[in-house]
């Protein structure tokens, strides 16, 4: 029996939204569905939700829990990850309070910015214990990496010689969010994106062979008048010249432009809202509360395919039918030629039984890879720090950040550096 191991299962709505998707499709419904996580409360509850699929949905999948990560992986075909280590409480906590007492302030700290170098720092060494065990005991699998930071974590993947390709929802939704925020028709439209991560650029976007560019640009210039919920990206697209997939809270830390201590009024004029993963986090936590009724115990749950990549990447391979999606892939021989080949990308690519195939894009817009480049060398700064455990490599990351380093000294960043890992404990390796 062929089988899909998902790590991070106790990820409950997650796990219903991929491996929901999975069971609507025919060409998967002989796998076994491998459920994997360390908080064994809330595997055991995305069991009993998937079953309730399984019964509701008519689906043929076998449903298995497991304790032992190396159990869950022996024998997978696929392995989709969405983990988070550290979680809310402490680690996400400590991201965001101990830049404050510096005056540096975040949106989401995921990704980029001192939180995203943190976040990678303490999940990096779980995703080489992955890596680890999959050459043992699945060294030909898929591994579909739902987890941020998405660049660097695929990276390290793909370092560690796994299969990997970066999947994120921004690229899909980007264009209908665009032209459903403008009041702009979405028929017969055509767009192409490509860039890196949470930083991919819509560099063009047509219908019937009509380039929406500028009516786009002209509607947003009308709508930035009044506040509203992506000025940031509008900002940056009046000002390179192109729009940005990912949302205006993360792009506001992405850059150093836009959250600045001694411009306080850009937070309200470009309607910024500082702290907003822990706001969320607070906000899920209550909610699950209240959600995990007529999620977890609903015996008439159902489920309909969502546009999230996995299943249809999974499809894709096992029917031998192409799809193209924008995945997160090593710039191996130049894909987006001005960006150095070291990094991942976020590039359309083809996916069939042969797996993921990236496409060659050429040159960004020279403005465009530099935005990305500033972001870029904080990543590959992370991953050495992570491999050399060397904290001269952390402080270096967070010297090139651009938001970091518009903000405070060198000597600020260096001492933050150092109050961080001594506030994350045993949540990161033994750094010298």
């Amino acid at each position: 029996m062929s089988k899909i191991t998902f790590l991070g299962a106790g990820s409950t709505v997650f796990a219903k939204n991929v491996l929901g998707d999975c069971m609507t499709v025919e060409a998967i419904q002989d796998f076994e569905f491998a459920l994997y996580d360390i908080d064994h409360e809330r595997l055991n509850e995305s069991e009993m939700m998937l079953n309730h699929l399984k019964k509701n949905l008519n689906s043929n999948v076998t449903i298995k829990s497991y304790t032992d990560r190396k159990e869950a992986l022996r024998g997978a075909k696929y392995v989709i990850n969405a983990i988070q280590v550290g979680g809310y409480d402490p680690c996400t906590i400590t991201d965001f309070e101990i830049p404050k007492k510096y005056g540096l302030r975040q949106t989401i700290a995921d990704t980029l910015g001192i939180g995203g170098i943190f976040r990678n720092l303490r999940t990096i060494p779980v995703m080489r214990e992955f890596a680890k065990d999959m050459r043992e005991v699945c060294p030909d699998a898929w591994f579909l990496n739902y987890t941020n930071p998405m660049a660097v974590l695929t990276s390290v993947m793909l370092q560690e010689g796994i299969k990997t390709v970066g999947l994120c929802h921004s690229v899909q939704v980007c264009a209908d969010h665009l032209l459903d925020s403008l009041g702009m028709s979405k028929d017969n439209v055509q767009w192409h994106i490509a860039g890196i991560n949470h930083m991919a650029w819509l560099l063009e976007i047509t219908r019937n062979g009509e380039d929406l560019y500028p009516e786009i640009k002209r509607r947003a210039k009308e709508k930035q008048k009044q506040k509203h919920l992506d000025m940031v990206r509008f900002e940056l697209m009046d000002k390179f010249g192109y729009y940005v997939t990912e949302s205006s809270e993360h792009n506001a830390e992405y850059h150093p432009y836009f959250i600045k201590k001694n411009y306080p009024e850009l937070i309200d004029k470009l309607n910024i809202p500082l702290d907003e993963y822990p706001r969320r986090c607070v906000a899920q936590i209550e909610g699950w509360k209240e959600m995990r009724d007529s999620i977890v115990n609903n015996k008439d749950l159902t489920h309909t395919r969502t546009n999230e990549y996995g299943s249809y990447i999974i499809e894709a391979m096992e029917t031998d039918q192409p799809i193209k999606i924008g995945g997160n892939v090593l710039n191996t021989g130049g894909i987006i030629s001005n960006l150095p080949e070291k990094a991942v990308v976020e590039v359309p690519c083809l996916v069939d039984a042969s797996g993921v195939q990236p496409t060659y894009v050429g040159e960004l817009p020279e403005q465009l890879a530099a935005l990305n480049r500033t972001n870029i060398n904080t990543q590959l700064l992370t991953i050495e720090a992570a491999y050399t455990e060397k904290k001269e490599k952390i402080y270096q990351a967070a010297l090139l950040d651009p938001h970091t380093a518009a903000e405070l000294s060198m000597d600020d960043i260096i001492s933050l550096c150092d109050d961080l890992i001594e506030a994350h404990g045993d949540w990161l390796p033994k750094f010298s």
